[in-house]
């Protein structure tokens, strides 16, 4: 079976970097909110993850020690910023499906779902985010398109697992100056790229 593949057209809508942060703040910040809805809105606002990679996430994707918790999206692992670091050691602890009795241990799923070893689906990954005032596509892009500013298209796709075609349209697309970047790692070598 063969699938056609999908032309990539720019961002679909406007980029709002400030909707994105506030956002970010809220998910960080609003106990209120479910711990593991959370942590998927933020992997997506921050991080440019599809929901359909968020839902395959499993505790072997994350790394956590004393000091610090690692998540691999691609081929690199992503070291967490201290406040999202503490809510995946939340969920990590406390993730449970409906359909799960027994420990969380027992589940590989981040975000296991109703069905017994099954993930969360995609439909209602992204029903939930809705729900808390999270647009999926819009905001993946806007943080698509803001990391695509900051980072190499190389590291970009090493980063978040997406294919280095993909991080160089969105490159382009947001004007990124990876000659600048690799420039200033030039002149400091002992800069960390991530």
């Amino acid at each position: 079976m063969t699938y056609g593949t999908i032309r990539w057209t720019d961002p679909l809508s406007t980029i709002d970097s400030e909707k994105r942060w506030a956002d970010a703040r809220r998910l960080l910040h609003d106990d209120t909110l479910l711990t593991a809805d959370r942590v998927a809105g933020l992997l997506l606002i921050l991080y440019a993850q599809k929901i359909a990679t968020i839902s395959q996430l499993t505790t072997a994707d994350v790394d956590i020690n004393d000091n610090a918790v690692a998540m691999t999206f691609g081929t690199s692992p992503v070291v967490l910023p201290t406040r999202l670091a503490s809510l995946v050691r939340e969920l990590v602890a406390t993730r449970r499906g409906k359909a799960k009795i027994g420990t969380p241990d027992d589940v590989p799923w981040l975000f296991p779902g109703g069905r017994p070893r099954h993930p969360l689906g995609d439909d209602r990954i992204g029903q939930r985010l809705h729900n808390i005032g999270i647009q999926p596509r819009q905001d993946r892009s806007t943080a698509l398109f803001t990391l695509a500013a900051e980072l190499p298209a190389a590291i970009l796709a090493r980063m978040l697992g997406v294919h280095i075609q993909v991080a160089v349209q969105w490159q382009k697309a947001s004007a990124g100056d990876w000659a600048a970047y690799a420039a200033d790692i030039a002149r400091h070598p002992k800069k960390e790229t991530l």
